[in-house]
């Protein structure tokens, strides 16, 4: 019989009860330091009828922060602040996975230490803008500057992040950790042809290209378990500057890799989403590169990328993917589950509200009780 989104599975050591994920969404509103705070303990808490819930991007590292008041996971402060988080989602019956984050070339200089410029596989210009705190306290958004170019001995340290991350991670209580090597982001610009010139062991051929990715996949692993990882990976991307000159053998080549390591999930974003809009130019080949990913990676696959109930039920019925991660959707709807479950009226996200702000838009969306629907 063919798995519906009520299906259970398995991920790693991990049973889910459903297949309906809560994507990783970034909000800005962590508190001082990058601390979470009650209110991020409600928002998870909220949603813990998730599938799975994977947190949103949380910076390895201060040198990994691109976006004001997003949360770390590098300091005791942020560590005790996200074990609140996952005993809330825990105590209500959830599973929660925490999203590893370095931004690279995507920072400015207010967030790096001693206001360094942000680093990056090469040093080239960013065709986008980062979200930085103003003179007057408030966000606001604001050119990223041309980075500085990563020798070999920066990437090392970053690699050695990663692992203390995850160890972090667990440290907090985590289910486990999903490696994100997505959206235009340090490790997606070193695997992309379009963001990384480098000549040496980490640019140029395919090989040398991933070499980022599957070292910090290596690291992570050996310090968590591999049933306890996941990557994210945006093939055909084209936020911040991204493209491959060569994506079919690119991501064939990293999903063949990653079979071999025995991954909780591969978590693919279909490129019809750019940041948060529609990208209706996305390249046609997708459809034969998501197949040929399927075909080299045999572990669980996760979906995202503009996806409604009908499209993930089709998806899974299609063999297209194994799960299905679900973004704007689990914003508005706290109960996304039993929303779909009862084929329920969805509450509509409010876009003003994605980024940065109080709990409006955040933790006060309405749930079914709450409306007063009948199953």
């Amino acid at each position: 019989m063919k798995p519906d989104l009520f299906t259970p599975l398995a991920l790693g050591e991990l049973q889910i009860p459903n297949r309906i994920v809560m994507a990783p969404l970034t909000r800005s509103r962590a508190g001082e330091g990058n601390v979470p705070t009650a209110m991020n303990v409600d928002y998870y808490r909220q949603r813990a009828t998730a599938g799975l819930i994977i947190t949103e991007a949380t910076q390895i590292s201060q040198q990994g922060q691109g976006y004001a008041w997003t949360p770390g996971i590098h300091t005791s402060a942020q560590i005790a602040g996200w074990s609140k988080v996952a005993q809330a989602v825990h105590g209500a019956g959830g599973r929660i996975f925490m999203q590893l984050w370095h931004v690279g070339r995507v920072s400015h200089p207010s967030f790096q230490p001693g206001g360094a410029l942000p680093v990056a596989p090469t040093a080239m210009a960013v065709p986008g803008k980062t979200f930085i705190i103003a003179g007057d306290g408030s966000g606001t958004w604001a050119d990223v500057p041309v980075p500085r170019e990563l020798d070999v001995a920066g990437i090392k340290a970053i690699v050695a992040d990663y692992a203390q991350a995850a160890r972090n991670a667990i440290l907090a209580g985590m289910d486990g950790v999903e490696i994100h090597a997505a959206n235009g982001y340090l490790i997606d610009q070193f695997i992309n042809s379009a963001s990384n010139l480098r000549t040496d062991d980490y640019g140029g051929s395919i090989e040398n290209r991933v070499r980022l990715l599957l070292e910090v996949v290596d690291a992570v692993v050996a310090a968590v378990g591999a049933s306890r990882v996941a990557v994210r990976l945006t093939p055909m991307g084209r936020f911040m500057g991204m493209g491959d000159d060569t994506p079919e053998e690119t991501f064939g080549y990293i999903a063949a890799a990653l079979d071999r390591v025995g991954l909780a999930y591969l978590h693919i974003v279909e490129p019809s989403t750019l940041g948060i809009e529609t990208d209706s130019d996305y390249d046609p080949r997708w459809d034969a590169i998501v197949h040929l990913i399927r075909g080299q990676f045999h572990g669980t696959m996760m979906l995202a990328g503009g996806y409604d109930q009908a499209k993930a039920e089709k998806a899974l019925a299609d063999g297209r993917g194994d799960v299905i991660a679900f973004g704007k959707l689990f914003i508005a709807n706290p109960d996304l589950p039993e929303r779909f479950r009862r084929a329920a009226t969805l509450n509509e996200p409010d876009r003003a509200s994605f980024f940065g702000g109080s709990a409006q838009g955040y933790v006060d969306y309405p749930a079914l009780d709450a409306e007063g629907a009948g199953a």
